[in-house]
């Protein structure tokens, strides 16, 4: 069990009402619901650092697979167990493996777009929002492909429908929250969403996950991504 806290790795906690906290790592004030028992806050953009690297890592990759994409990102040093990091990586992997699926996109200016969308929703939403930011990333991913606004008719519904699957497959699962397992369910049900909607065939392999052991919440056999079930 590898990972809770950056600094100190004890567990987190999560609290009832916002506190103001100190970022223990760039001194910034603000309200959180999260903290380690031992009181260590890292805000957002500092548990984010590194994640620029994205862009260039998509920028390169040839694949159409947005699992075998998004599991790159998540053996690079800036994706910890759990993180708002994801919201950015999985509408990133999307996007990727869109565009060289045949989707006709502007790759960097839709990732550089995808990163700042999906770096606003903050850790923790997937509890105190009731939308995971994993399953949000999708519906940016979608409204960014059909070039959705607020006053879009058909690339809004897209989009609200494919936010929509996604957080169902989670809702189904439930909680505890895995990052790893919410990532994995939302990519696979963009991919069947993009099938449907605008013909580009993405590919896609088995998911295993690795992970269990760095989550203190893990599912174990619960979880439809764990090796017991994959034998």
């Amino acid at each position: 069990m590898k990972e809770e806290c950056l600094v100190c790795k004890a567990p987190l906690i999560y609290l009832e009402k916002d506190e103001l906290m100190e970022c223990v790592l760039c001194h910034k004030r603000e309200n959180s619901k999260t903290k380690c028992i031992n009181g260590h806050y890292i805000c957002n953009e500092c548990h984010m650092e590194g994640m620029d690297a994205i862009i260039g890592i998509c920028l390169e990759e040839q694949s159409k697979d947005p699992i075998e994409i998004i599991e790159k990102m998540m053996r690079q040093p800036f994706c910890h167990m759990h993180g708002p990091e994801h919201h950015v990586m999985v509408g990133s992997a999307l996007l990727t493996a869109y565009r060289n699926a045949g989707g006709d996109i502007d790759l960097k200016a839709a990732l550089i777009e995808m990163h700042s969308r999906g770096k606003s929703v903050p850790g923790g939403a997937c509890g105190f929002w009731g939308a995971c930011g994993a399953g949000i990333s999708t519906g940016m991913f979608v409204s960014i492909i059909s070039n959705s606004t607020p006053l879009a008719k058909e690339a809004f519904g897209l989009s609200h429908q494919m936010t929509s699957r996604s957080l169902e497959c989670i809702g189904r699962i439930g909680g505890p929250r895995c990052c790893k397992r919410d990532s994995f369910l939302s990519v696979l049900s963009a991919i069947d969403f993009v099938e449907e909607h605008f013909d580009i065939s993405m590919e896609r392999h088995e998911v295993v996950c690795s992970y269990g052991i760095q989550n203190n919440q893990c599912l174990g056999k619960k979880c439809p991504f764990a090796k017991v079930n994959h034998k």
